[in-house]
Parts: C-alpha cells; sequence; structure tokens
C-alpha cells in the first residue's frame, strides 16, 4: 500500500472557520502558482501530489556547503568564493539562522490580511559591510553547458529568491535587491570515476524584485476560501493525467 496515499490527510487543512493563523510555505505559494487545482486539493482537500524523486546528491551539497560557510562565520572572515566573486560581505551570524534554515521552521511571516504564516528555510545570509543584508540560495547540478539562471524552468529558481527575500524583510532586515545563487556544477570531463567527484561553483547575481508575493499570497488566500475548485489546468502534468484516466476509465 502507498504510504503517501494509504488514507486521505486530516491534519493540516486549510478552515476559514478557526481563528489561528494557517501555515503555508514558500514551496505550496510556488504550487499554487503552478496549478491553483492542486494547491486546492492539497491545502483544502487533502490530497497532496506525487511526490518527485529525492535530489540526495543535491542535499548532501547544501549541507557540506553550509558547513564550509559556517566555518568562516565563526571566524568572520569572507569566503574564498565570495572574495573570487567580488562580492563584499560575510557570511551573517545572525541569531534566527539555524532556524531560518530548519525546514520545519523556517523564516516566518504572518500576513495579516489573509491570516496566513508564510514560510520558507533559507540556505544561507550574507551581510554587506554597511549591515545589508544578502539573501542566498544553493544549487548544484552536473551538464556539459555553462551554468546560468536563463532557462525558463529557472523562474522557479527566481521566484524562490524573492520570496526568501520578501521574508526576511517582513522579519525587519534591510535585504539587497541583488542575492546569489552559490551555483555548484559537477565535472563531467574527467577521465575516470574513482570515487571522487569534482564540482566548479559559481556564485551568481540575480537581481529579485517581491512586488508580486504579496497580491500572490491574495490571490491564494481566494482560492482557499471559495468551495469552488479550479478547472483542470491544460499546462499541469498531474491534472491533464488525471483528467486522461478519468476519460478513459469512465468515459
Amino acid at each position: 500500500m502507498s504510504q503517501y496515499y494509504a488514507a486521505q490527510r486530516t491534519r493540516n487543512l486549510f478552515n476559514s472557520n478557526r481563528d489561528t493563523s494557517f501555515k503555508l510555505s514558500r514551496s505550496k505559494l510556488e504550487l499554487f502558482g503552478k496549478c491553483p487545482r492542486c494547491f486546492y486539493v492539497d491545502r483544502r482537500l487533502g490530497v497532496v501530489q506525487p511526490p518527485g524523486f529525492p535530489f540526495n546528491i543535491n542535499s548532501a551539497v547544501d549541507h557540506l556547503l553550509k558547513k564550509e560557510f559556517d566555518q568562516y562565520r565563526e571566524a568572520l572572515e569572507p569566503h574564498p568564493l565570495m572574495l573570487d566573486a567580488g562580492v563584499e560581505t560575510l557570511p551573517c551570524r545572525h541569531e534566527k539562522l539555524e532556524d531560518w534554515r530548519n525546514n520545519f521552521i523556517g523564516v516566518q511571516v504572518h500576513h495579516e490580511r489573509t491570516n496566513l504564516l508564510i514560510t520558507g528555510a533559507i540556505d544561507d545570509l550574507w551581510i554587506m559591510p554597511d549591515g545589508t543584508d544578502v539573501m542566498v540560495d544553493y544549487k548544484a547540478t552536473s551538464k556539459d553547458q555553462p551554468v546560468t539562471i536563463d532557462a525558463s524552468w529557472q523562474d522557479a529558481y527566481k521566484r524562490q529568491m524573492e520570496i526568501y527575500q520578501w521574508l526576511l524583510r517582513g522579519n525587519g532586515l534591510t535585504v539587497s535587491d541583488t542575492g546569489y545563487f552559490v551555483y555548484c556544477k559537477g565535472q563531467r570531463g574527467r577521465p575516470r570515476f574513482d570515487a571522487h567527484f569534482d564540482f566548479d561553483i559559481l556564485v551568481i547575481p540575480y537581481k529579485g524584485n517581491d512586488d508580486w508575493v504579496d497580491p500572490c499570497i491574495l490571490t491564494a488566500h481566494r482560492c482557499l476560501v471559495t468551495d469552488q475548485i479550479s478547472p483542470v489546468s491544460p499546462s499541469c502534468d498531474y491534472c491533464v493525467y488525471y483528467a486522461a484516466t478519468v476519460n478513459v476509465v469512465h468515459g
């Protein structure tokens, strides 16, 4: 029996009659932007999309990068990657950083107009000499082409950066519009594996704009409070698959 669909979820569902705030993660806002129907079925009806395959190597890279940057954070020194990229910052030693990097806590902002608690776990935070904080996100890949953030599918990375910037500003931080992707690219041109995998690491700047976040939260809330489920989205693979299955089985 599937561990994901053994029973319909009954916890952590949105209920407009409750006075307590409802937690909504950054990833669920991203889901709403992609498919309001899947978002509604998940947060209102208790059926989540099938999970993707876990990227364990990417998680390992994240973990090692955090450990490495933490060494320089403790020493109050810039990481060599910062120096090589000409980024005049230090790893930030904010007292809440560990909570903000924790997937079960994250950066939290109570959105008063909707009573939604928006959350997201960041990878890192740097700080400029004037005290301005800089949002940093780690990414990992392995491909032959040069690494950029220009592909259409990477728009999700940019929205992720912008939501994190919005969350940090909601916690009173002065956050630079320019954040950085620390992008690790696995080298594929080595003649042998030899149980060793080398990476080229790039620090890629991105100037974010979080103006869309608040309107997105308001629209997502309107989706949650209605009893009218959104129609099948032709651009959502999950919706189209489900509709095609229903049509074949019952059509």
